[in-house]
């Protein structure tokens, strides 16, 4: 399993530049004027790890393989979309199966990029955005009521279907979201949440994008937006899409310099990541050995026998231990053998929590 992340907002707001930034490559067309991007565009993107790093260092594998995160970047939305206008909404079925929605909001002054509105007013524009997402799971919502309503004339059992559709309807018709429906835990209620993948459902990260004065400190555009995104319950990330741009091609050593010259301490894709990884609940376990050094993403919480199914399913089946040790007591004694002579290397049976960072080899037998 990997984090996916689906990027909304106006057109030209910074989402494709963005997106060329996060991905490190000019896969996404990008200019200044509305709709340039009238194609959805995909990418998978390596999670920076340093402890996956360090531990390549150290076992020195055949093959190192980081988490990822896959990224969709669809057609910017306008008023209307719902409705046909723009080209936004034709894609939208492109994120429905992403886990998070990053809505990119610009919060910046600059006469030179024109606004598809024609003025900066950022909670304007996260109005209109979200709109526009309440009124394609509306539609979906609907056409699944009308289908249910000719279905259970021969069979009567569908009438608790029918009456959650219907409330459900009337919820996204006030103008509601999703996430915000009274009833998400009932049997059926679960299962039409698990099939429609509502938009409005999904884990939103505002994603305020500054010109480079405002990396700094917040100017007042980006106030609104994290006071909106805390009423939400939301994370929020700030960046400056243009310097994003520019650390394209450079080093790791380059880009920490240039980091620093900024007072940003995080590139974008790392805020990102991070914002994806804490709003989602997930972690990563490592593994390490002369053959592979990899970063596997996992649910936090989740016990030693889930977390080995996410290697091969063999694993979970079949699970007897797991050998664990802490990443940081991994690294300061050279390795399992020092880490195992030394009484930490533990072994932990089918009720232990995995922990972020922990190193683990599972014993299994099918």
């Amino acid at each position: 399993m990997g984090l996916s992340i689906g990027i909304v907002g106006l057109p030209n707001v910074g989402k494709s530049t963005i997106f060329n930034a996060l991905t490190r490559a000019q896969n996404a067309e990008s200019a200044n004027y509305p709709f340039c991007t009238i194609e959805p565009n995909k990418a998978v993107v390596p999670v920076p790890d340093p402890r996956v790093d360090k531990l390549a260092e150290m076992a020195k594998p055949q093959k190192t393989v980081y988490a990822t995160v896959d990224f969709v970047d669809i057609a910017g939305l306008v008023k209307g979309a719902s409705q046909g206008e723009g080209l936004g909404n034709k894609f939208l079925m492109n994120i429905r199966e992403t886990q998070a929605l990053l809505q990119v909001v610009r919060c910046f002054d600059e006469e030179n990029v024109v606004h598809v509105d024609g003025s900066i007013d950022p909670l304007r524009d996260v109005g209109v955005i979200e709109t526009e997402l309440i009124l394609a799971d509306y539609q979906m919502i609907e056409t699944r009521v009308a289908r249910l309503g000719k279905q259970i004339r021969g069979d009567k059992a569908l009438q608790t279907q029918l009456d959650l559709a219907q409330r459900l309807l009337a919820h996204l018709g006030q103008g509601k979201m999703a996430v915000e429906f009274d009833d998400q835990t009932s049997d059926a209620a679960v299962l039409l949440f698990k099939e429609c993948q509502f938009l409005t459902d999904k884990k939103m990260i505002y994603c305020c994008n500054v010109d480079e004065a405002g990396l700094a400190a917040d100017n007042d555009y980006v106030r609104q937006v994290r006071d909106h995104a805390t009423k939400r319950g939301c994370e929020t990330v700030k960046i400056c899409a243009k310097m994003e741009e520019d650390l394209n091609g450079m080093t790791d050593a380059e880009r920490d310099t240039f980091l620093k010259e900024y007072g940003v301490s995080e590139s974008g894709l790392d805020q990102i990541v991070h914002k994806g990884y804490h709003t989602l609940g997930l972690i990563s376990f490592l593994t390490a050995g002369p053959k592979e050094v990899r970063a596997w993403t996992i649910h936090r919480g989740w016990k030693a026998p889930q977390a080995a199914g996410v290697i091969h399913t063999d694993f979970e089946r079949g699970f007897i231990r797991a050998q664990v040790m802490s990443y940081g007591d991994f690294v300061a004694q050279g390795g399992e053998a020092a880490c195992r002579a030394k009484g930490l290397l533990r072994i932990e049976g089918k009720e232990y929590e995995v922990q972020d960072g922990d190193v683990i080899e599972f014993l299994f037998n099918v």
